[in-house]
């Protein structure tokens, strides 16, 4: 099973794009590979750290903003950059921010981190919304494409996708990787024990702060490939609603494991999009609310633990079947 279900995920992945019109393919596809990698970060801290990060989307504003910012100037605000030289300066600017924020929260537990990091964003968002020299205020940035390389466009449907099928792809093994490494040992260790981690000689800040560095590399990711999926981006990419909808899609997917980001994130961007279909668009938070509540109810560890689940008894009932036919067989000779 292990085996058969990232090669059922490659498959879909690589056909996908041939069997669905270009809206499912962008706006549902290409959302929710982006989306999904800002709910990844989300996930690193909470599973393998214990940490639970309400300025994830936050982070990733700031890596869609900072490649706006050298990608396409708008209204005079903005300095024109090479697009390799702008990535690297955005995707540093949002792992500098998770550092900073990680040096805010990490001596906090609980629910003073959630509220801590609540705190940043909504700062984030006003200072977004009032700054005219470098996040150009209410109006923010327009006309942010991907850029054309060797003649491909990336910001045409099919090659957008397979960019953001690369990158979460990329992102996921990397996090995958990480977390059986000496560090992500010790940051599971830490999440259990911090005392016990403390006492062998480990700096817990440290190893707090640079978790929350590294989910903000990951959230630039996601941030750089939403600004490219709206071509634009403005204080409302930032507010209270995208940045509780990071943590929805985390709890919806499974926030115990890296692909419950991908799920949660196809779920939340399906009823976002077709919400309007069932309910009125003002009824859209109720709806999810009550999925929502469907979820914690019936599965806490979201729809991945509920996959989960089933895949183990349906193997475990198979092995009991196995054993009862090998009885059946030795009892006849």
């Amino acid at each position: 099973m292990r085996r058969i279900i990232p090669l059922a995920v490659l498959a879909l992945v690589l056909v996908y794009p041939f069997v669905v019109n270009s809206f499912w393919l962008v706006q549902i596809g290409g959302r929710t590979l982006g989306f999904g990698t800002i709910v990844l970060s989300l996930v690193f801290l909470t599973a393998y750290t214990g940490m639970l990060s309400l300025a994830q989307m936050t982070v990733a504003g700031i890596g869609g903003y900072a490649t706006a910012y050298f990608t396409a100037p708008t209204g005079g605000v903005g300095v024109l950059l090479p697009w390799p030289l702008s990535l690297l300066l955005a995707l540093g600017l949002a792992t500098l921010a998770g550092l900073l924020i990680g040096l805010v929260a990490v001596r906090t537990r609980g629910i003073y981190t959630l509220m801590i990091t609540l705190a940043v964003a909504m700062a984030f968002y006003y200072l977004t919304l009032q700054n005219y020299d470098i996040f150009n205020g209410f109006t923010g940035f327009n006309n942010a494409d991907p850029p054309v390389i060797l003649g491909l466009d990336l910001g045409a449907p099919l090659p957008f996708f397979y960019l953001s099928a690369i990158l979460a792809a990329l992102c996921y093994a990397g996090v995958r990787h990480i977390v059986r490494t000496p560090f992500g040992l010790a940051l599971q260790a830490l999440r259990d024990e911090p005392d016990r981690v403390r006492a062998l000689g480990y700096n817990v800040p440290l190893l707090r702060v640079l978790a929350f560095g590294l989910a903000g590399f990951i959230a630039g990711i996601g941030g750089i490939l939403n600004l490219w999926l709206n071509a634009s981006i403005s204080p409302g990419s930032v507010a209270l609603n995208p940045v509780i909808d990071v943590l929805m899609a985390g709890v919806l997917g499974g926030i115990g494991h890296p692909a419950g980001a991908y799920v949660g994130a196809f779920v939340f961007t399906v009823v976002d999009n077709f919400a309007i279909d069932f309910i009125a668009r003002e009824r859209f938070n109720t709806l999810i609310g009550l999925i929502f509540l469907a979820i914690v109810l019936f599965s806490p560890d979201g729809l991945t633990g509920l996959v989960r689940r089933v895949s183990t008894r349906w193997a475990g009932a198979g092995r009991r079947d196995k054993g009862a036919t090998r009885e059946t067989k030795d009892i006849g000779k």
